[in-house]
């Protein structure tokens, strides 16, 4: 399925003064580390399924998977910004055949060929703020609208700016609860994971490339970096802008 909104009808401030006290139950309730099954289930407990969305990059499909477990058919959104790898879209097509899930294609408004005639080709050498922002950040944007909740993959031992994201919080930025199940995990807890579930995962991984986004801004990780060293290698730029608040 694709889509560039999944909008529904704008909420209310009381509708929104709830959830945001709910994520404060939540993040109380749940703590620090509480075991992702069990972040899941509390989602499981106060949400309907057609609320919840599990954003995914398709690095991997360890959060669709833990997810399903307990909201079978649960939206997957994956961003569909034109410039993956062909590993990475394999990877969609393999989440999409074996898990009970149902992935959006979350589409920017403009094509590449569009963007490149409205900004010049190769946006991404260029300004990668601004193509992150029109590729990923905006089309995210639309189609959270039409969710109450949602998951992320957001793990604390990925990267400094990341070493703080809580099980559950508010997400400010896009007005829905936002919920990261597997933060406390380490990379070798996912790949376990991934293991025992016979999960899939990009090959990428298994290929110098810990963290993975568009092909033209990521490079292979040598030994002992920072698993997001990759990731617009030689810049500042260490996020796209979703997950910074």
């Amino acid at each position: 399925m694709s889509s560039n909104s999944t909008a529904g009808a704008p909420r209310t401030a009381e509708e929104t003064r709830r959830l945001q006290e709910l994520a404060a139950d939540g993040a109380e309730q749940l703590g620090w580390d509480a075991p992702a099954e069990e972040v899941v289930a509390w989602v499981d407990r106060h949400f309907a399924l057609r609320d919840a969305a599990v954003a995914c990059s398709m690095a991997d499909a360890v959060l669709p998977h833990l997810v399903a477990e307990q909201l079978p058919g649960v939206d997957v959104l994956f961003l569909e910004t034109g410039f993956h790898f062909a590993e990475t879209i394999g990877t969609r097509a393999e989440v999409a055949r074996a898990l009970d899930v149902r992935i959006v294609d979350v589409l920017p408004e403009q094509t590449v060929a569009e963007q490149d005639e409205a900004h010049g080709p190769d946006l991404f050498s260029r300004d990668p703020g601004l193509c992150c922002k029109l590729r990923k950040m905006d089309p995210l944007r639309r189609a959270l609208a039409g969710y109450k909740v949602w998951f992320t993959g957001v793990r604390r031992d990925e990267a400094p700016t990341r070493t703080n994201t809580p099980l559950v919080s508010w997400d400010q930025a896009h007005g829905l609860v936002k919920v990261n199940p597997v933060a406390p995990w380490s990379f070798d807890q996912l790949t376990d994971y991934a293991a025992k579930h016979a999960v899939p995962l990009n090959l990428l991984l298994q290929q110098g490339y810990p963290s993975i986004g568009c092909r033209p801004c990521t490079r292979q990780v040598a030994p002992g970096e920072d698993p997001r060293a990759g990731r617009w290698a030689g810049l500042a730029k260490t996020e796209c802008g979703i997950h910074v608040s």
